[in-house]
């Protein structure tokens, strides 16, 4: 499922902006022209409407996995519906589906809205394979990180309460916020859970038989590993590519928490308590991304740069896609670091113009661009600050001075201040 085309009449602040989320004609990638982008991003100051927009995708999109076919021209569907004063086109199954003020279209084929009861037989707008999560900036919350934080023991105890709760999960369409529900985390952490069930059986067994370092013994354990494969292996695959960065991995050893790490050079254990938000945070993130279904989706993720040093938001986005190479990432973000990870055509900048009403512009710098450039040509900021105005100011006038400076003793002076200023500040 990708999203290609949205036009805002009026949502909130918003009002006539249109989106085109597809690749121009003249794309360098020539399979992709024409088609919907793989990965969008939203950039923009602070009220600019980046969080609006994610939201605004999110609870549209919604309403059609709420509404029902239920006959050749009407949609069953919810009350609010209608509301929304947009235009939305997506594909989903190479089914384009467009969302209008009055009317659905599914392949051309136009649908009115219907509200109020139905008794009749109905049918799916969209086919739930095709599935939406939204992480909001918010998914860092102590209530989310608990359970990661929770020994094992007591982790298996919480599960076995769930157990039930957890086969009617459904995993097409989440919100991870600052609230998650328990049984969402648990039922995503399933299988972990249960592989350290069987381990923590297994080793109580074999520590109870008295004979834990003698050959035989040392047989079993090596025959219980290869026929019940950790999961935390597959996932330290990946997740180590970007924790290499502050010399952490995932240790496929310990067994006190769900999702344990250490030092990668001195091998330390490292409690989730004790790591950084940003850590957390890419914790969390990664492992969602990884135990989720992400064929077919879309992912919306607001500010995935938060508490993270720039050398991993360089490579953050890179990082998301090896994770969920077929879904579809919008992001809304400040970061030029994250920016840089988009082509032009994938950022679209929301600013103010005269009257105060946003307007929406395509990126100019290219993918991969400087930071500092991004930041000028994208973010519109002059990335000096008034500190650094000064002293180009000064740089600019020592030049002056070596030019039409007659006294070379003088000059030479002038020189070797200009030369020292240029290198301290990389003028």
């Amino acid at each position: 499922m990708k999203i290609s085309k949205l036009h805002i009449d009026q949502f909130r602040h918003l009002e006539n902006l249109k989106f085109d989320f597809t690749y121009p004609e003249d794309f360098h990638i020539e399979e992709k022209r024409g088609k919907p982008l793989d990965k969008i991003c939203f950039i923009g100051q602070s009220a600019s409407g980046k969080t609006s927009l994610l939201e605004l995708i999110k609870e549209t999109i919604s309403q059609f996995y709420d509404s029902r076919i239920i006959s050749k021209n009407k949609i069953l569907t919810p009350l609010d519906f209608n509301h929304y004063n947009i235009e939305l086109d997506f594909e989903a199954d190479s089914i384009i589906y467009k969302h209008k003020k009055e009317l659905i279209e599914i392949d051309n084929k136009k649908f009115n809205f219907h509200q109020g009861n139905y008794n009749g037989g109905s049918e799916d707008v969209i086919n739930y394979k095709n599935k939406l999560f939204y992480f909001t900036a918010e998914i860092l919350s102590k209530q989310n990180i608990k359970l990661f934080e929770e020994e094992t023991v007591i982790l298996i105890e919480r599960y076995k309460t769930l157990k039930e709760k957890i086969k009617n999960n459904s995993y097409f369409r989440l919100t991870f916020d600052d609230k998650v529900e328990d049984a969402i985390w648990i039922g995503l952490l399933e299988e972990n859970i249960n592989y350290l069930q069987k381990f923590l059986q297994f080793a109580s067994e074999l520590i109870n038989s008295g004979k834990m370092l003698d050959s035989t013994s040392q047989k079993k354990v090596e025959n219980w590993k290869d026929n019940n494969i950790n999961p935390l292996i597959e996932f330290s695959k990946k997740f180590n590519s970007i924790l290499e960065k502050i010399n952490l991995e995932v240790d496929l050893v310990n067994t006190r928490n769900i999702t344990p790490l250490h030092n990668k050079i001195s091998g330390e254990n490292i409690p989730i308590q004790n790591t950084s938000t940003g850590t957390k945070q890419l914790l969390l993130t990664a492992l969602l991304l990884f135990k989720l279904d992400t064929k077919d989706s879309i992912i919306l993720i607001d500010e995935p740069e938060r508490s993270l040093f720039p050398d991993i938001q360089m490579e953050l986005m890179n990082y998301y896609k090896k994770i969920a190479p077929k879904a579809q990432f919008i992001v809304a973000t400040h970061s030029p670091f994250i920016a840089a990870s988009f082509e032009p055509e994938e950022r679209f900048i929301l600013y103010f113009d005269l009257n105060g009403k946003v307007q929406v512009r395509l990126g100019k710098s290219p993918i991969g661009d400087d930071p500092n450039d991004m930041l000028y040509n994208d973010f519109g900021i002059n990335y000096i600050n008034k500190y650094g105005q000064e002293k180009y100011e000064e740089y600019l006038n020592l030049k002056q001075k070596v030019f039409f400076e007659k006294d070379e003793n003088v000059k030479q002076k002038y020189a070797e201040e200009l030369e020292k200023l240029g290198e301290e500040y990389n003028f």
